[in-house]
This record gives structure tokens, sequence and C-alpha cells, in this order.
């Protein structure tokens, strides 16, 4: 796996674009590093951040709770969580409780018991969508617990 640091002009442009896609305030951070695991796939870190892009989306790293409070969430039952971890859509009838969210907007999946984050995801409905429905996909599941992105970043210490 190659890392590099970047140039802070690249660093607060990569943050300027990742805070208007979450429409969440990042940090504000000199230098960031990029871990390159494949051709489509890259883990950003830099200190208080881990950023998991994909292709062109850019997802929260699970292991960055602090940074993944403030996304909405959807917690599901415990009957979900062994699915959540190999990678299946959140359906209806798994979510136990919600907060407010827009169609294609990022959502963390949190289990009930432990409320641990299980998995991030988008949006495939609003939440106001998704009270009124009874079964069907609600979030696709993008990065979870255990998939290559976790196992590699378990490896990347800053």
């Amino acid at each position: 796996m190659k890392s590099n640091l970047i140039s802070k002009s690249e660093t607060s442009a990569l943050l300027k674009t990742v805070s208007e896609k979450w429409g969440i305030e990042t940090p504000k951070i000199k230098n960031l590093k990029v871990h390159q695991i494949s051709d489509e796939a890259q883990i950003i870190t830099g200190q208080g951040i881990k950023i998991l892009k994909v292709d062109d989306r850019y997802l929260p790293f699970l292991s960055e709770t602090a940074m993944l409070e403030k996304f909405p969430h959807v917690i599901v039952d415990m009957g979900a969580i062994k699915f959540m971890c190999k990678g299946a859509n959140v359906m209806r009838p798994g979510i136990k409780s919600h907060s407010e969210f827009q169609k294609d907007s990022i959502v963390c999946i949190v289990e009930e018991s432990q409320h641990k984050f299980l998995a991030v995801g988008k949006a495939l409905v609003s939440s106001k969508e998704l009270e009124t429905m009874q079964k069907g996909e609600v979030v696709k599941n993008l990065h979870y617990i255990s998939d290559k992105f976790w196992e590699t970043g378990k490896t990347i210490y800053d």
C-alpha cells in the first residue's frame, strides 16, 4: 500500500469538498495522508479524521466515532446485525428508530443494544418517506465493519 502526504492546498481543497458533500464542518487540518488501497479506493487520514474514498464518494471511516456521531442515523434491531456486517442493505423491518435525513445523504447504521456503529450508507429514501414504509430498502450499505476497507484501516497508524 502506497502512502503519501498531500500538499496544504490539496488538503484544504479536499476538506472543503468533503465538508460540502457531507453537510458537516470538517476539522481544519494542515496535513492529510493518502493511503492507496486499490485503484478505486483510498483511506485519507489526518489529526482527528479518517475518510474512506471509493471512486468519487467520500465516506466517514467507521473507526471515527466522534465524526460518525455528526451524521444522521438509523438504529437497527439485533437480528439485522449479522446482515449489516456482511454488507446487506438496511431494510425497513429491521429499523427500530432513526433521526431525520434526506434521500441520498450519508446515514450511519447503529445497533440497538450497545449503540455501536456497524456501517455507513446512502439513504435510498428520506426519513419522512421511511415512516410510511412497511418494507423495502432504506439505506444502501457502502462501508461496514469487517469489509476490506475496515480490515485495511486497522493497519494504518498516523
